[in-house]
């Protein structure tokens, strides 16, 4: 699971005005304009937004500190680029000298695709984690043609288009006037290259789709609807650009035995009158196996709670556990024999109680 906050290097404490501090300074660092020589710039760039996309908002923030995570393999979508995303945070710039080029087109290979699965879980797997063997389909290199997309032994020639480039230019009418943009280049794809006989095994893509098997270690105290994320182990990307990740969603099943609430774990259990008035003792199950005798008191009432400290699920980020709750319900008889209801009677008795006449159907043989 990925830690934003290791991500961009502020504590958990770190105010609003500090993470966008830290997330400046960072964007300076690794925006792929600034690293045009190294391919996984972009990757470690989307980590870093993807990071701040979170924490900068104070009710995600609080979501992803309650355990929650976020599927964001489309966090880019509402923005024109990485490059539009700095526009919308600084406002068009840094200072200091960087000129990243707001409005061009990235060039070269591009990152593989996100995959998106799931895995299923006891309760038992979600509070104390556990590692599951996941099987799932996402794109890989072509091993006919090696990614080249071209049929082994023809050639690939540079894209008339773009002449090589990878990129064209688009006037677009803004309200600041008329601007010149580059974009991708829908002929070559972006690549600057034309495929003459392409591969017969991936048509032309270079690219096939594949099972895959991972192990995923999945962390304890994680809730139903969390989401992991498996950096690198999506798509498979360009030539040497880097792969997409894996998005694993967690499904837990309901168990018969608890509720669960949080960190906290609820569990009903039912005594008789005579045991509310008198007093008993009860074996509650533990999530960790085994159970755990608590004694009531005599006069326990109905829907009485008794908390068990520490025995619920594990703080998915911190150490500790939530609590036990068990709720005691009073079962009141509904089938008493003649003798029963002659002891009830005499009882209510000396106790002044008026219960109703037998022939009134409230008791039965």
């Amino acid at each position: 699971m990925a830690d934003y906050y290791a991500i961009l290097g502020v504590t958990r404490e770190a105010t609003q005005e500090e993470i966008k501090k830290r997330f400046r300074q960072l964007a300076r660092e690794t925006h792929p304009d600034a690293n045009p020589d190294d391919p996984s710039a972009e990757a470690r760039f989307r980590e870093i937004a993807e990071a701040y996309e979170v924490l900068s908002d104070p009710e995600r923030r609080a979501r992803y500190d309650r355990g929650e995570v976020f599927q964001t393999g489309d966090l880019f979508s509402q923005f024109g680029g990485l490059d539009d995303i700095l526009q919308q945070f600084f406002g068009g710039g840094f200072g200091g000298g960087f000129d990243f080029g707001f409005g061009r087109a990235s060039s070269g290979p591009r990152r593989g695709t996100d995959v998106v699965t799931s895995i299923d879980l006891t309760l038992e797997e979600a509070a104390f984690g556990a590692s599951k063997e996941l099987v799932f389909t996402a794109e890989a290199t072509c091993d006919r043609c090696g990614g080249s997309r071209a049929e082994p032994g023809s050639s690939v020639v540079t894209c008339p288009t773009c002449a090589g480039r990878g990129q064209v230019q688009v006037a677009r009418n803004t309200l600041l006037g008329r601007v010149m943009t580059v974009t991708h280049c829908t002929t070559c794809g972006g690549s600057g290259q034309v495929v003459q006989t392409p591969c017969s095994e991936c048509r032309g893509v270079g690219k096939v789709d594949k099972q895959r098997a991972v192990t995923v270690e999945v962390p304890g105290g994680v809730e139903d609807g969390t989401r992991l994320r498996l950096s690198g182990r999506g798509g498979a990307g360009d030539r040497s650009a880097p792969p997409g990740d894996l998005y694993v969603e967690l499904h837990v099943a309901a168990d018969d035995r608890f509720q669960r609430d949080g960190d906290d774990l609820h569990h009903r259990v039912t005594i008789g009158i005579a045991e509310a008035a008198l007093g008993t003792s009860v074996e509650v199950p533990l999530l960790d196996g085994g159970t755990h005798r608590i004694d009531l008191e005599p006069g326990t009432q109905p829907e009485t709670i008794v908390r068990v400290a520490k025995k619920g699920v594990p703080h998915l980020r911190r150490r500790g556990r939530g609590d036990l709750f068990v709720h005691v319900g009073v079962e009141v008889p509904t089938d008493l024999d003649g003798e029963q209801e002659k002891l009830l009677r005499s009882f209510a008795e000396m106790r002044g109680e008026r219960p109703a006449d037998r022939r009134r159907g409230l008791f039965r043989r």
